[in-house]
């Protein structure tokens, strides 16, 4: 049995887009919107800390601390590199850091202007190419690199992008529940399909939908055996 150091912090979880890196926060002042909220109100913030591990020699590294006012968000890796979401509330700063698949080299990628937000409810990191997105009262928004927003449903949530393709989750009960996977383009929003299932991403990035129902053609590749269906 491992005993992994983490000063505290007992719950981690797997870093998106990545098989190896697991990582964890201690959440002192909430989530990053419920920090944002203090600050607002006028209460200190006890920024929180970021901690990776690294599987399978159970490596801790802590890459970031953050300075009083400053706050992480969730982390992800995109393209080999992890890429930390921060905020520093005092200085009206958003920060996205980018590292080395080591942690080992830190390669400052944008800082945005916190007045370019509404809020920060829902503001992550997602890909692929690395986008800063945000999803609230019904309506999506892509903050960078480049800007988009339109209307979503209300139950509706983003999951990633392939090229000017935007996949989003859903679920309904209608009277049973079901979720599907919602296809939109990325100008209008424009729904292009529905695909019955569930979306979800595997730690080395791939984008798998569980439970299809029969809208997908049966593939008969010799390479692939009878269970194997898209």
């Amino acid at each position: 049995m491992k005993k992994i150091e983490t000063q505290g912090i007992t719950y981690i979880e797997p870093l998106e887009g990545s098989t190896d890196w697991y990582w964890g926060t201690d959440y002192t002042s909430g989530d990053l919107y419920e920090a944002e909220e203090l600050f607002k109100q006028g209460h200190p913030i006890h920024q929180n800390r970021l901690v990776f591990v690294h599987y399978p020699d159970g490596k801790t590294i802590q890459p970031l601390i953050a300075e009083d006012g400053q706050y992480f968000g969730r982390p992800i890796c995109c393209d080999s590199r992890i890429c930390i979401l921060m905020v520093d509330f005092p200085n009206g700063k958003i920060k996205i850091l980018q590292f080395d698949d080591a942690l080992k080299r830190k390669l400052s990628l944008t800082e945005l202007s916190l007045s370019a937000v509404e809020d920060c409810y829902n503001l992550m990191l997602k890909t692929s190419p690395l986008m800063l997105t945000r999803h609230s009262n019904n309506k999506f928004q892509i903050l960078w690199p480049e800007k988009v927003e339109f209307d979503v449903e209300n139950t509706e949530s983003f999951d990633f992008r392939i090229g000017e393709d935007l996949y989003f989750s859903a679920w309904y009960e209608d009277p049973e529940y079901r979720e599907e996977a919602i296809l939109r383009t990325m100008d209008k929003g424009k729904i292009t399909d529905r695909i019955p299932g569930s979306i979800t991403v595997m730690p080395d990035g791939q984008m798998w939908i569980i439970g299809c129902r029969p809208h997908w053609k049966l593939v008969t590749d010799s390479s692939l055996n009878g269970n194997d269906t898209f």
